[in-house]
């Protein structure tokens, strides 16, 4: 169940379209594929790799945001409008083995069309953690929510 690399972080905006364009114009962003939530969100990447997810944060989040990702905080600016950091790991089956020891709370996500099973959960301090798993070791479990079951009407 090692963890291999940190993956992303989630910014949440209200204005995502401005978010954007700044990273892409100061940082050197691209903007690259992204799942089909059914809610804003754009990947942008360094390289091959997207490493910072932005959404739509604040007071307005769609019920699709809430219901698949949550929200833990409405702040729209400082250091609260980072929603979860995501990692990349292996060993589904062991992870969640070892998080039912530690009796640490989680909530089991499936995204489709990227081909990731995903635990989330929180550390001691509030943060929304994303562990990503290929689909390839899921063997038979079922997720409590995949992004294909989320509603096109609630964006």
């Amino acid at each position: 169940m090692p963890l291999s690399y940190m993956e992303h972080v989630l910014l949440q905006t209200e204005d995502i379209e401005a978010t954007k364009d700044w990273y892409v114009k100061v940082l050197g962003f691209r903007v690259g594929p992204s799942p089909d939530f059914k809610f804003p969100v754009y990947w942008l990447y360094l390289g091959d790799r997207d490493v910072l997810h932005l959404t739509t944060g604040g007071k307005n989040v769609s019920e699709n945001r809430k219901k698949y990702v949550g929200q833990e905080s409405q702040a729209s600016t400082g250091t609260g409008v980072i929603d979860h950091i995501g990692f990349r790991t292996t060993g589904l089956a062991e992870m969640i083995e070892h998080l039912k020891k530690h009796n640490i709370d989680f909530k089991e996500r499936q995204v489709d069309d990227q081909g990731l099973y995903q635990l989330f959960l929180h550390d001691p301090n509030g943060v929304k953690i994303e562990l990503n798993f290929a689909n390839s070791e899921v063997q038979g479990r079922k997720p409590q929510l995949s992004a294909s079951e989320l509603s096109s009407a609630s964006n």
